[in-house]
């Protein structure tokens, strides 16, 4: 299971665009929290403090413990809302979670090896990283930080699946109980064709065997002028 992460948070009773815009004006960013059979409540948090942690890739996809006062709730992050210019968060969703029920959570995929791949070191080939993570169905207490996915052993033009990730015990990818069809491609090994670039040269010739002809029906013109 991935560390868990502690948030301070305050109550918001304040509702709509405007007390948003007010609480982003204030340093803090505004948050609800749903889910575990219990009503939504509205939450604010600190901005620097948000932005500190979400440096920590594993936050967003560890269990997280938001403090409200003297309680505290194990939830997770489920979506996530930045300003399109500035280093600001703009809204935050989080699902409460409870021990005996499944979430479902996409785990980031760390890819090792690749320099040393025989695709790439005596191949001339180039890594690509086709999926950056992957979606899993776990317990909270299951839950992995991250999945590990070795490509030293890649040939040229060979590639890894879903199916390949180890996954440990009691995780599951739900993508793949949806049929052999659904097993993805996550990265691949691939010499990269360069695109092909126009003949000049050609061109020239072809721009010059044009030239007579648009001479020879100038003459042809003139001739019949001239009868």
């Amino acid at each position: 299971m991935s560390d868990k992460f502690d948030l301070i948070a305050e109550l918001r009773e304040d509702q709509g665009k405007g007390a948003s815009r007010r609480l982003r004006h204030e340093g803090k960013v505004p948050a609800i929290i749903y889910g575990a059979g219990r009503p939504p409540r509205s939450l604010q948090f600190d901005q620097n403090k948000v932005l500190l942690e979400l440096e920590n890739e594993s936050f967003y996809s560890s269990v997280l413990n938001i403090k409200v006062g003297n309680k505290s709730q194990a939830a997770i992050l489920k979506d996530l809302q930045r300003h399109p210019a500035k280093p600001i968060i703009m809204h935050m969703d989080f699902q409460r979670i409870v021990d005996d029920v499944e979430i479902r959570m996409n785990i980031p995929l760390h890819f090792v090896g690749g320099e040393v791949a025989p695709g790439v070191k005596t191949g001339g080939g180039k890594v690509a990283h086709l999926m950056n993570d992957v979606e899993v169905l776990c317990l909270p207490k299951y839950l992995p930080e991250y999945f590990e996915i070795d490509i030293s052993h890649l040939e040229l033009d060979e590639m890894l699946h879903l199916s390949d990730i180890k996954l440990p015990e009691g995780v599951e990818i739900p993508e793949l109980a949806l049929g052999e069809d659904r097993d993805q491609a996550i990265v691949s090994i691939h010499v990269i064709k360069a695109a092909p670039v126009e003949d000049d040269a050609a061109e020239d010739a072809v721009a010059a065997d044009d030239v007579p002809a648009a001479a020879d029906a100038d003459a042809s013109d003139d001739e019949s002028k001239d009868d």
